[in-house]
């Protein structure tokens, strides 16, 4: 990767009438980085994309590509390209035609463009689907031409908005896969908008949550997830768990809002015994949810609050979890896996760093 951004976003706003979208986005993108836009449902991202794009312009603000103001420049300008999620194949086309379209455009050699619509079919793994029309194809199929069609024109940066949003769950999961793999082969600047947190865990180097035209937090899945930067974060990202005030008091022994993810949580017998650096809280299961590979225990606490928590099923079958209901267990965890997400005034966030107490129950 260069020094210099990709691309740079600089105190970008959008607004449509009284309805402000965007409101003061800064962020860098690196070159050659997967980096996920990810947020719900008018959240700003997507028109962020577009203002990459050069489909909308910015109320205020820079869009920069490589160091060069592109703010004002038309999409045609700009070295980015876009998929979508309807794919936009033209159906009267041949796959090939349609990967050869933006090169015919700008007025390429007939030879050059078969030659690298060729190349980037074969990038996709479509080699010998040239000749047929996208009607002929699986959905799966037409996303990657939609991929080599943008692809071909060798494009400093990859705009991606949902593209596999109207994939099934088993087609989506595989493209995924697919899709970031390609993106390390080809080398170049991927910026994906999605919904869906488990996509953005999957596939980015990087997540920017958009909540309310704001970026709320920018870091790798892994920070994201273990550390999320607010209450919005947490529970957006992955099912989270928050221990806050009265009950953080009674549970951890302090106050503030704490977030414990629901897979570092293991269901016990209430007598069980904890280990030093564990905690304990004892409830009530509330409902138990078979997912196949995992069990999903919702408990309600003794202390007030209800947490989730996630375990593998080893030798559990669907017929055992339903003796879970209404049964009296003990959560445990580890005190490394709580992380204060609001401390109590004189108090930093961050994970915990575990107290002078062999453990404690609640």
């Amino acid at each position: 990767m260069t020094s210099q951004p990709a691309v740079s976003l600089r105190g970008l706003v959008k607004t449509f009438g009284e309805v402000t979208a965007v409101n003061g986005v800064d962020l860098d993108i690196a070159d050659g980085e997967f980096l996920t836009l990810l947020g719900p449902s008018g959240s700003g991202k997507t028109t962020v994309l577009r203002m990459i794009a050069g489909f909308e312009l910015p109320t205020a603000g820079q869009v920069l590509l490589d160091g060069v103001d592109v703010t004002k420049r038309a999409p045609f300008e700009r070295d980015v390209n876009t998929v979508f999620q309807d794919y936009a194949l033209f159906p009267h086309l041949s796959v090939q035609e349609n990967v050869e379209y933006g090169l015919r455009v700008r007025k390429v050699a007939g030879a050059e463009r078969r030659t690298r619509a060729a190349e980037a079919l074969a990038t996709v793994r479509l080699t010998g689907y040239g000749d047929r029309r996208p009607a002929q194809l699986s959905g799966g199929q037409r996303q990657r031409v939609a991929l080599a069609r943008a692809l071909v024109n060798r494009p400093r940066v990859l705009l991606l908005d949902e593209p596999l949003g109207a994939l099934d769950l088993k087609l989506r999961e595989e493209m995924q896969v697919e899709l970031k793999a390609l993106q390390r082969q080809v080398g170049i600047t991927f910026i994906f908008v999605t919904h869906d947190q488990e996509e953005a865990l999957t596939m980015s180097d990087r997540i920017a949550v958009f909540e309310n035209g704001r970026i709320a937090q920018v870091g790798s899945p892994a920070e994201v997830y273990e550390r999320p930067a607010d209450r919005f974060v947490a529970g957006f990202v992955g099912t989270s768990n928050l221990l806050s005030d009265d009950v953080a008091r009674s549970v951890l022994g302090r106050g503030g809002t704490w977030s414990v993810r629901p897979e570092k949580i293991r269901v016990t017998e209430p007598d069980a015994e904890v280990a030093v650096g564990e905690r304990s809280a004892l409830g009530t299961v509330q409902e138990v949810v078979y997912a196949g590979p995992v069990t999903r225990f919702v408990v309600a606490l003794d202390a007030g609050a209800a947490l989730v928590a996630v375990q593998q099923n080893l030798r559990t079958s669907s017929m055992d979890v339903l003796n879970y209901r209404q049964a009296r267990v003990r959560l445990v965890w580890h005190q490394e896996h709580e992380y204060c997400i609001e401390a109590d005034a004189g108090e930093a966030p961050g994970p915990s760093q575990g107290e002078d107490v062999e453990h404690a129950h609640a």
